[in-house]
């Protein structure tokens, strides 16, 4: 795949210019995750970048893919700051680079407020827990290097943020004009990689059926939603399920020019790294067909 592509800071992980974001690498069947891992890594994917935001046992579900790879880099996108203590973060994160050296990435976020009030907790001054979150794990024996760390961030305080305590941010849910702002905020050193669905159909309809089933979760969240205002989205666009314009620059769909198209333009715009999520109709089933077509494409 040709197109520019910054070079990362060696202390970073060695994610490669692409990788795969999937939650089903963590919540499917643990034995396909683990074969499919194991193939994403044979096709040459730089890195699996997996969901904690519910909470739960993230760093175990990390474990056994890094268990079921040599190569690939296996991240967090992300662990959820309200729902894990960070000793117990931090000497999980011994535990896994102990066992996989250079190949575990720590991905950090606040969440949102309707996840974390369904644990009883209060979603009060985000920013503050973050950066208490990250005293505490450079307090913590042993410490989490900042260079095994990146925030999910979208808005220029917490960009400010990933960019001066670890190695850099890791937005979701974003056109690349959102990664333009990102990398202007980051400056030129720290870690880019963002995220980005896509949808392997050319036809309209149908593919942008599976692309609204995903984003709507998301056009509820003002995390997001006031993020996309910022680059000129706004009720209209958000009202499900969703207007075309925002469905077409949040999820790249049609064939596999298509998304190579997608992905470059985050390159271009400065993405060191791009997360490629996969979207199919069964949010359950593992898209190993589509992995398996787009990496000569994208790789």
């Amino acid at each position: 795949m040709s197109g520019n592509l910054r070079r990362m800071d060696p202390a970073s992980r060695d994610l490669g210019r692409v990788g795969i974001w999937s939650g089903v690498l963590r919540r499917g069947d643990p034995a396909e995750a683990a074969d499919a891992a194991a193939e994403l890594d044979e096709l040459g994917y730089g890195a699996l970048w997996i969901p904690g935001g519910a909470g739960g046992d993230v760093l175990g579900d990390a474990r056994r893919l890094l268990d079921a790879t040599t190569r690939a880099v296996v991240a967090t996108g992300i662990l959820n700051v309200w729902m894990h203590e960070p000793a117990d973060v931090a000497n999980g994160h011994a535990e896994l680079t102990a066992a996989h050296p250079g190949r575990f990435l720590l991905g950090l976020g606040v969440s949102h407020a309707p996840a974390v009030e369904r644990s009883n907790q209060q979603y009060r001054r985000p920013f503050t827990k973050m950066v208490e979150f990250l005293d505490a794990l450079d307090a913590a024996a042993p410490s989490v290097p900042h260079e095994e760390e990146v925030l999910a961030a979208l808005g220029p305080r917490m960009l400010e943020l990933a960019a001066r305590r670890t190695a850099g941010a890791h937005p979701y849910f974003v056109p690349p004009e959102h990664t333009a702002v990102a990398r202007e905020a980051l400056g030129t050193g720290p870690l880019l990689a963002t995220e980005q669905m896509v949808v392997l159909d050319d036809d309209p309809t149908s593919a942008r059926a599976v692309a609204r089933e995903h984003a709507s979760r998301y056009l509820v969240l003002p995390n997001y939603t006031n993020n996309l205002r910022n680059l000129g989205f706004d009720d209209h666009d958000f009202a499900a399920p969703g207007s075309d314009r925002l469905i077409d620059a949040i999820v790249a769909w049609g064939d596999a020019d298509a998304i190579v198209e997608r992905v470059r333009a985050h390159h271009d715009a400065g993405a060191d790294h791009v997360c490629v999520q996969v979207l199919v109709a069964d949010p359950a089933s593992f898209p190993r067909e589509e992995w398996r077509t787009l990496a000569p494409a994208l790789i």
